[in-house]
């Protein structure tokens, strides 16, 4: 016969549930699957022969045996909290491994050039980095800390705002000695543009808004497509087209003048936050607690609108 000791994990989980109201808000926190939550549940049910809860697709309710087992099992969630508190205070070093994913071209610009500071201050944390421009699960793929541009609808992420998405139109001098400057929305039909499109985004309508708040909308028949920022920010210095951006991610072809911003009478009236994201603080590890408020410091600062 199996001991209670094998399930006192699930029964941590089996609180866990109850305090989040659901499976997905207890695997977040555990950094589990949703399947592996219910499949431990299914398990402690086995083990005491009884349900425990009812199911249903709006709400978990107890039953009469889980409420008891609630009840039964209320220093665990003490237990836990005190040990959790007393691993944390003596874990004086930051060690480990913290994932960190971000798109190509912000994480080109602006988290790269953090990670030899960060690895100098602590040099026993092991920087895993992602850099790709379609969406990346942070359960899914073990990612430990984020950037990620526009509105989140997940709550169950800690986020921080850091900074503010702009758009921005762009061309290489060799472009518009060629081409020449459009001196309108309307007339971007004659142009060479280059669009963004990966498996869920193509950005190919774009919004414009002038002081008298006119706004137009001109679908883009591209010239060219491409699923990866830094190439598209390339080829527009390449001459071979008009691009539109976040200016925060030129800046560097701005200055050198390898890019000329157009359109100085537009504006887009889009605006979307950028944020710092993590699961969870009640699993953060020192490492990836020091990394974040790192972090969090350094890119509020760099993420200023020109």
């Amino acid at each position: 016969m199996q001991h209670l000791h094998q399930y006192l994990g699930h029964l941590y989980v089996f609180r866990l549930v109850i305090e989040q109201g659901s499976f997905q808000g207890a695997a977040n926190q555990l950094g589990l699957p949703r399947s592996s939550v219910s499949k431990k549940l299914a398990q402690l049910e086995g083990f005491v022969d009884q349900r425990l809860l009812h199911r249903s697709t709006r709400q978990l309710r107890l039953t009469d045996a889980g409420a008891a087992l609630l009840e039964a099992t209320e220093t665990m969630a003490q237990l836990m909290s005190n040990t959790e508190h007393l691993i944390l205070s003596h874990q004086d070093e930051a060690v480990g491994r913290v994932k960190i994913s971000c798109s190509t071209l912000m994480g080109q610009r602006y988290l790269l050039p953090s990670i030899p500071l960060l690895k100098q201050r602590y040099p026993k944390i092991t920087f895993q980095v992602n850099l790709s421009d379609r969406v990346v699960n942070l359960l899914d793929e073990g990612v430990d800390i984020a950037i990620r541009t526009g509105h989140l609808p997940d709550s169950s992420l800690v986020a921080r705002r850091i900074g503010e998405k702009r758009w921005g139109w762009f061309a290489s001098p060799d472009y518009l000695a060629s081409w020449g400057e459009p001196n309108s929305p309307d007339h971007l039909s004659q142009h060479q543009c280059l669009v963004f499109s990966n498996q869920t985004t193509t950005i190919d309508h774009w919004h414009f808004s002038n002081d008298g708040n006119e706004i137009k909308t001109v679908a883009i028949d591209p010239a060219m497509v491409v699923d990866d920022g830094r190439t598209l920010v390339e080829l527009a210095t390449m001459g071979q087209g008009i691009v539109m951006i976040d200016p925060l991610l030129v800046r560097r072809e701005l200055a050198e003048g390898k890019l000329m911003s157009i359109f100085q009478q537009w504006r887009s009236p889009e605006l979307q936050p950028i944020h710092l994201v993590c699961l969870g603080r009640s699993i953060r590890s020192k490492a990836v607690e020091v990394v974040w408020q790192a972090l969090v410091e350094g890119l509020q600062r760099d993420l200023i609108q020109p």
